[in-house]
């Protein structure tokens, strides 16, 4: 097979001392990289005199792929050049690593966005490459791929991984290194990489009885294997378990932002006494059941509502970027919630009521149709609505943060970040996004209360927001944020934990 040409042009994109195996040293003295041991070391012990010889190998491959030589690649010199180096690559490839690439939107590349692709790609590919490297021997045999393939639901025969390596392997030893591992790889757009999205699940394993999240992403095999589905199951299951050992919190938390204020001032051992004496220990749980039933169709909904979105806002579904993942999750929970609104509407209703005033949801939901219509199961919906956006906006952006941070400076050989650094990411995540969008929360179970009120005075978000900021000043907007707080760490963990095992239980064995 025919080395590729690219390998001396591209070889220690990244600082050598970041490389597996040395091989990025290797491969830069190799090809002529100026690495001698004069001139002055950086950091890492790396010559400048090297680190120009890098940039002048990474022009020559950028002048090497400007087939029209205006100063950018756009997916027709990116299709010309690479096949001179013998790279071919499909259209659909090529748009792949231009869109992965483009931070200014004008449909091409640049230099510094060409050089800023292929360092964080190349990082992407070091990380699968130590993950599929089990033996922790610098290569890549047959047996490793079966292995690695299998952890992620997919069995394939040894002769069909065999195939997988002839594609890469260009010595004919049948294993591949890393430097044939990011030749290969390195003008190839691998983007969502499977281990990341395997073990980085997010909305589906944290309930902190909000479900405004951006859904998580299933990698292809998980989504062939019918494992997604069981994803979700467990995911519901421990969403259950938490919402109901974190209740009295939850109920805490809905009796403050409604009946705290400054002339009513509430706290927390206050609260769990009052509720107590008046409907004793059960009492706590008020409105847990409708939160518990809840849970099932709005993440059936929310999950295909957001397969659909995606294959209409991406070319390819496994391409989403940041902000259209936000796009696509914002719009699939606005079409859950306003499908199961109703819902929450009785969950703060009974929540409220007092012993003896239902006999339970069917009633509660009779008496609010009889009294006061329809429309009175929709109160609150554009308070509500607006939420979504800084709730689910911050928290996706906030945990992406994160998890970057973490797969860049300390994900060495997987990209599983064990237990603790998946909690506290979930754990900071969702804070800082129910910290965001608490104003809007307060004002809409306020909403939904006041609708029981026989009589009252029709009520708006905007009147509502002037009549606490009045009243009570800016901090009225943070009722009952303290019990909300509190919930945050038990409902993360318990939800975690239950998920876990409810994993082993279905058969999704993806650690």
């Amino acid at each position: 097979a025919r080395r590729s040409l690219a390998s001396p042009v591209v070889s220690g994109v990244l600082c050598p001392c970041g490389s597996p195996h040395g091989s990025a040293v290797e491969s830069g003295s190799s090809s002529g990289g100026g690495g001698g041991g004069g001139g002055n070391a950086g950091s890492c012990g790396r010559s400048l005199c090297e680190a120009s010889e890098q940039d002048r190998r990474l022009r020559t491959l950028f002048q090497k792929l400007d087939v029209n030589r205006d100063g950018a690649l756009c997916i027709h010199d990116l299709a010309v050049g690479l096949g001179r180096l013998g790279l071919h690559r499909s259209e659909l490839d090529l748009r792949k690593i231009v869109k992965a690439g483009d931070k200014d939107l004008d449909g091409q590349l640049d230099f510094e966005e060409f050089v800023h692709y292929l360092q964080d790609h190349e990082k992407k590919l070091r990380l699968v490459f130590k993950s599929l490297d089990k033996k922790n021997d610098g290569r890549i045999d047959a047996q490793e791929i079966v292995q690695s393939l299998r952890d992620l639901g997919v069995k394939i025969s040894e002769q069909q991984a065999e195939k997988i390596l002839k594609s890469m392997d260009k010595n004919g030893t049948m294993t591949i290194d890393w430097n044939e591992w990011r030749d290969y790889h390195l003008l190839h757009p691998v983007e969502n990489i499977p281990e990341i999205i395997l073990y980085w699940k997010h909305s589906t394993i944290f309930d902190v009885g909000e479900n405004l999240t951006v859904p998580d992403e299933f990698t292809v095999e998980e989504r062939q294997t019918g494992m997604w589905w069981r994803h979700l199951v467990a995911g519901g299951g421990a969403g259950a378990v938490s919402r109901t050992c974190t209740a009295p919190l939850d109920r805490l938390k809905v009796l403050m932002q409604v009946h705290a204020s400054r002339s009513n001032n509430m706290c927390i051992v206050g609260g769990f006494t009052q509720m107590i004496r008046e409907g004793g220990p059960r009492s706590l749980w008020r409105g847990n059941g409708i939160n518990v039933l809840k849970i099932a169709p709005e993440s059936a909904i929310k999950f295909m509502a957001y397969e659909q979105i995606k294959r209409f806002i991406g070319t390819d579904q496994e391409m989403l970027r940041i902000h259209e993942r936000l796009l696509a999750g914002s719009l699939a929970g606005a079409i859950a919630q306003s499908s199961i609104y109703p819902m929450e509407v009785l969950k703060t209703r009974m929540a409220l009521r007092k012993t003896g005033q239902y006999s339970g949801m069917l009633d509660c939901a009779k008496n609010i149709l009889a009294k006061e219509g329809m429309a009175a199961f929709y109160k609150g919906y554009i308070p509500n609505m607006l939420g979504i956006i800084p709730y689910a906006g911050i928290d996706l952006a906030v945990y992406e943060t994160l998890k970057n941070t973490w797969l860049q400076r300390y994900a060495v050989n997987s990209a599983d970040p064990g237990v603790f650094v998946l909690l506290a990411c979930g754990t900071i995540s969702s804070t800082c996004g129910q910290l965001a969008s608490y104003p809007l929360a307060l004002v809409r179970t306020r909403m939904q209360a006041q609708a029981s009120v026989e009589g009252a005075p029709e009520v708006t978000m905007r009147g509502l927001f002037k009549h606490i900021l009045k009243t009570e000043g800016a901090f009225g907007l943070y009722r009952g944020l303290a019990p909300n707080f509190m919930k945050v760490i038990p409902a993360v963990s318990i939800s975690y934990v239950v998920y876990e095992n409810l994993k082993m239980t279905l058969g999704v064995d993806s650690r």
